[in-house]
């Protein structure tokens, strides 16, 4: 067994078995404590950032293994497929749930939402299209080249 492996089958133990677990016993705790009247939301969010971290672990795997461990371009497409995601999925998904609170926002739905301006939340929607419109430009352009002119 390679450190390769080791680290490997490590970080698959961490990402799919320790933290999720931990974040079941957080929100575990977090009930438990709900239920007695403590102070309860930092077991909560324990729980959350321990969900979050075996994401992370899962979502670095997933961009990084798309090559063999010594492609040179393994760096270049670890972060081309970041980059996917973030164009593809993160901004307009964003963007639409700032559409959405914009309507909400100008139709005064709920009190809840005092100072909020739904113009300031319609512009972040276009400025999110518009940096995916443009980071999928860039990305044409560059694996559309004229191959190191």
């Amino acid at each position: 067994m390679s450190f390769y492996n080791g680290i490997l089958h490590l970080t698959n133990w961490l990402g799919n078995v320790i933290m999720p677990t931990m974040a079941a016993l957080l929100f575990a705790v977090a009930i438990v404590r709900y239920s007695k009247g403590y102070p309860w939301n930092y077991s909560m969010w324990a729980a959350v950032a321990a969900l979050c971290v075996s994401g992370l672990l899962r979502a670095m795997e997933t961009f990084s293994s798309q090559l063999a461990w010594n492609d040179p371009d393994l760096i270049w497409n670890t972060l081309l497929n970041l980059i996917n995601w973030v164009g593809n999925v993160f901004l307009p998904v964003y963007a639409a749930g700032q559409v959405v609170l914009a309507a909400a926002t100008y139709v005064n739905v709920g009190h809840w939402m005092p100072g909020s301006a739904w113009l300031r939340h319609l512009t972040a929607a276009g400025l999110c299209l518009l940096a995916s419109g443009v980071l999928r430009l860039a990305e044409f352009f560059v694996t559309n080249g004229a191959g190191g002119v």
